[in-house]
């Protein structure tokens, strides 16, 4: 499995192509370097670098390459890497060698105590976005040095669970600011935002996430209204007196303030049944291990590059 982060490793910060590498867990501040890795089994790593990888990515047999962003207080082992595994299989399941899935992996606190690590996790989802602004930097670099004779024709989509929508959306918001002023390119063709940790309102027109819409040929938004994990995340924020929805909750806020290739999926009916009993892991398998419904519908919005909705006009599906 291909990876990459910008936790500090125990070695030195200097990349060293074709080191072993592994990482402080117990530190959540992020480094101000990127490292592009393999795992090839738990808790062995390779540092390959970013020219390697991005290689890799490109050679490789899959057409569509998935980046997913975890949650929050995720540690790569035994909560990440694993989900990616099941991830990957599910889509090998559909079909072998369509899809590849990338995590990009952030550092979050493994502290004892939902609401010290809440909120130390949504400082570093903040303090990530630098980083992972220059990982955008340096595939534009990468992709402008293959030439005309040979680009890389991969389609890139992003998955981003729970709080990784805040780094997802902060990455673009200093990519934009830092690096494109003038606006940032149409990078992902479908972007899936699953149990999002953000407030409702953030897709909307000069909101902070709308940059979400602008990078995306598509934004599809899967909610459940009883999701456990973002009710602590509201009683988390209300602590800070911060009062709004969470988009992972309800949705958008108002579906006619968005851009309009944002769609929004109600996952209520199987939210609880995949991830019991929080209801808040539900874009994976169902009680037998088969492809769930919320799976089989990102798979079918990358399959065929469009989103099915039940209303056109609302832009909505439910489940």
């Amino acid at each position: 499995m291909l990876f990459i982060t910008n936790r500090q490793p125990k070695q030195s910060a200097r990349t060293r192509i074709n080191r072993k590498i592994d990482f402080d867990l117990t530190r959540n501040a992020p480094s101000n370097d990127l490292y592009y890795c393999r795992r090839n089994k738990q808790g062995d790593y390779t540092e390959i670098g970013s020219k390697a990888l991005l290689q890799e990515l490109k050679d490789s047999h899959c057409d569509q390459l998935l980046f997913f962003i975890h949650g929050f207080s995720n540690l790569p082992e035994p909560d990440i890497f694993p989900r990616v595994e099941k991830l990957q299989q599910l889509f090998d399941s559909k079909k072998a060698k369509q899809t590849l899935v990338i995590p990009l992996v952030w550092p979050c606190d493994n502290d004892l105590g939902i609401i010290k690590d809440y909120w130390d996790d949504q400082k570093s989802a903040d303090a990530s976005a630098q980083s992972f602004a220059r990982l955008l930097n340096r595939f534009l670099d990468w992709r402008n040095e293959q030439g005309e004779d040979s680009p890389c024709l991969k389609r890139i989509n992003a998955l981003a669970h729970s709080m990784g929508n805040r780094v997802f959306r902060q990455t673009l918001r200093a990519w934009n600011k830092y690096d494109l002023p003038g606006g940032i390119p149409l990078l992902f063709r479908n972007t899936f935002l699953v149990a999002a940790d953000v407030v409702n309102e953030t897709l909307e027109k000069d909101r902070p996430g709308e940059l979400i819409s602008h990078a995306s040929r598509n934004v599809t938004v899967y909610f459940a209204s009883d999701d456990l994990a973002l009710r602590s995340s509201k009683v988390s924020n209300l602590k800070n007196k911060i009062a709004s929805r969470r988009l992972g909750h309800t949705g958008p806020e108002n579906i006619g303030k968005v851009n309009s290739n944002v769609y929004a999926v109600d996952c209520d009916n199987y939210n609880t049944r995949y991830d019991t009993p929080k209801g808040h892991s539900y874009f994976l398998d169902d009680e037998s291990g088969k492809p769930g419904v919320v799976f089989e519908h990102i798979y079918d919005c990358i399959n065929k590059g469009r989103v099915d909705v039940d209303d056109r006009k609302y832009r909505l599906k439910i489940l």
